[in-house]
């Protein structure tokens, strides 16, 4: 009479799926700005970087790609972080 009343253990499998699907890493969202004041209004305790899009890197105000290309936005290097992008070390004054 126990089997009878036996809970089923096929849900097991399903709930191991269902953690391992929701448990898989997301980026999180940048906010880019076309100036650097808006992205400083934005983050006003963090430094504003210039992200380019196309190489995956992040450049500080004091590297000379700093605000140049057309494939790139102002944004806090808090979120540049978050998103997966690096530092660039090339290009310091």
């Amino acid at each position: 009479m126990a089997e009878k009343y036996a809970r089923p253990r096929f849900w097991a499998p399903l709930l191991l799926g269902m953690v391992v699907a929701t448990s898989a890493a997301t980026a999180l969202p940048l906010t880019p700005f076309r100036y650097e004041a808006q992205a400083q209004r934005h983050c006003p305790g963090d430094t504003v970087v210039w992200i380019d899009f196309r190489n995956e890197i992040y450049y500080l105000k004091r590297q000379r790609h700093y605000g140049q290309g057309s494939t790139g936005s102002f944004v806090c290097q808090k979120e540049a972080r978050a998103g997966g992008f690096r530092r660039s070390v090339l290009g310091v004054r």
